[in-house]
């Protein structure tokens, strides 16, 4: 008695998704889903047409690709693009807010450190004013 394997949909969506270099949450933020959404479906055996058909579009391979994926198919389909599309895996993998708020937070320490080295300064002057 054979039994049929049932294709792991969500598997196949997280290998080529790693594959093409894209994190879950970059994955999440273009479907307007959160990341956990995004586990949740990667580790789903199944997942609904038009979810896939939109994972599909984003991750730009075939929803056949995705269905009855295999490394060679995939990584044809991936090298096509490449040269097919002057645009390749334009995806930040970062959150540039929070870029921005590290950019902001060293600029706060910066400047707080030049302010404490300018009452120095100040106080240094007021010393030697006092002196003469």
């Amino acid at each position: 008695m054979t039994t049929a394997t049932q294709k792991h949909i969500g598997r196949n969506i997280s290998r080529i998704r790693e594959i093409k270099g894209m994190k879950q949450i970059t994955l999440a933020e273009l479907l307007g889903v959160s990341q956990q959404q995004v586990s949740i479906i990667e580790n789903s055996e199944s997942v609904e047409d038009s979810k896939l058909e939109s994972i599909a579009k984003i991750l730009e391979v075939p929803v056949e690709a995705i269905k009855e994926y295999s490394d060679d198919k995939v990584m044809n389909i991936i090298n096509s693009t490449i040269t097919d599309s002057p645009i390749y895996n334009n995806f930040c993998t970062f959150n540039p807010l929070d870029k921005l708020i590290e950019a902001h937070e060293e600029n706060k320490k910066l400047y707080e450190r030049l302010l404490e080295a300018e009452k120095e300064k100040v106080a240094y002057l007021e010393k030697l004013l006092s002196s003469e």
